[in-house]
């Protein structure tokens, strides 16, 4: 591969990593604990994950239960969950806190696979614009001779098809989503 292009699949790269981040949050109906990664507990003043204060299990399908290390904590957690955008209302007994997940309705589900719809076209663009920055650069490269008609022709075919590919990795992200979010 052209190393002029090397920077370019990075970034592509980055792009589908960011989507498949965004694919964790989105509940679908079943427990799932990555929807938790982005929270962030006040623990002796400074703001933590709440992986770092507390062991998360899943012991049944639509229930996330948080064990915190130290018993204070539960205030606290609460308090995360409830300002966080997952609209659950956590409970506890004094111990641990549990997070039940409502059945989504058919209208919430057609909601959630649009949101993955968009986020995925929005994903699709920002390839495409790192596919013109790419091109862009081969083309300036040209201008300046560092390389010949057949090499930049080559470099933009290989944009080209590396553009594609992950274009339909997204496709792919896009329908397993979709697909989890519509099974019953």
């Amino acid at each position: 591969m052209n190393e002029k292009i090397k920077p370019f699949e990075t970034k592509m790269e980055k792009s589908l990593d960011a989507l498949r981040e965004e694919y964790s949050t989105i509940r679908a109906g079943r427990a799932n604990p990555h929807l938790l990664d982005k929270i962030r507990v006040d623990y002796y003043g400074t703001p933590s994950a709440l992986q770092a204060v507390a062991n998360i299990s899943v012991p049944e399908a639509r229930i996330i239960q948080i064990q915190p290390w130290e018993a204070k904590l539960i205030k606290d957690i609460e308090k995360a969950i409830l300002a966080s955008d997952l609209g659950l209302t956590p409970s506890n007994d004094g111990k641990v806190i549990r997070l039940v997940f409502p059945e989504l309705t058919e209208e919430r589900r057609k909601e959630l696979v649009k949101d993955v719809k968009k986020k995925a076209e929005n994903a699709k663009v920002a390839v495409r614009n790192i596919r013109r920055d790419a091109n862009d650069a081969i083309k300036k490269a040209a201008k300046a001779n560092e390389m010949s008609e057949d090499e930049q022709k080559q470099a933009e075919d290989e944009i080209q098809k590396m553009t594609d590919k992950f274009v339909a990795e997204i496709d792919k992200e896009m329908e397993a989503k979709s697909k989890e979010i519509l099974t019953v």
